[in-house]
């Protein structure tokens, strides 16, 4: 199967999370990490709120009305028998000025978060917003992104040292096959809501 035709991606549009407060998630996004409340939509079964964190990025947040959640809170990568599709967030920062500032930032208003963690690719820092939510917050020490060319041979930046068979597909020069899938039940692509499970 050939990779080369690409859709035209312009990046991440958002990604969907679920708040049981919209109210604290508002105040935590905005009030101490200084996103910017860009859009909310309601409706008689849930608010979805969403919030720029860069040009063209950003994060956005369910919050469902008359459906009782079971909430559970997990560290970034540490396995969770309930995380079975979301480990952690990644925001993206520019340098690692940045990153002290934020890590400061979240000290002066009482925030667990970590200390400096080198990926060696890159460095981040590592804290929960009041959903529970694991986040970090990185910059890219190596920038791979930007790259107009990737060697799969860059052990710097492919660091796997027994990848998986589509690693080896894509450096041989193409994915040999592709996974089918199918929709998950509840939502209709009929009308902008979702249908709540009993």
């Amino acid at each position: 199967m050939s990779t080369t035709a690409s859709p035209r991606w312009r990046g991440v549009n958002h990604l969907a999370l679920v708040t049981h407060d919209m109210d604290a998630t508002v105040r935590f996004y905005v009030g101490v990490l200084g996103a910017r409340l860009i859009a909310t939509i309601g409706t008689e079964t849930f608010r979805h709120y969403f919030f720029q964190i860069g040009v063209g990025n950003s994060v956005a947040f369910f919050e469902y009305r008359g459906f009782e959640l079971d909430q559970f809170a997990k560290p970034a990568g540490i396995p969770h028998r309930q995380a079975s599709q979301f480990d952690h967030l990644s925001l993206a920062l520019a340098d690692e000025d940045a990153l002290l500032e934020l890590r400061d930032r979240l000290k002066r208003v009482d925030c667990e978060v970590t200390d400096v963690v080198d990926h060696g690719i890159m460095h981040s820092i590592y804290f929960t917003d009041p959903n529970g939510i694991a986040l970090e917050a990185s910059w890219w020490v190596v920038d791979p992104t930007g790259r107009a060319e990737l060697s799969f041979d860059d052990e710097h930046i492919f660091a796997d040292p027994v990848p998986v068979p589509a690693v080896s597909e894509l450096r041989a020069g193409g994915l040999q096959r592709v996974p089918a899938t199918k929709l998950v039940g509840g939502f209709t692509s009929e009308r902008d809501d979702w249908v709540l499970p009993e």
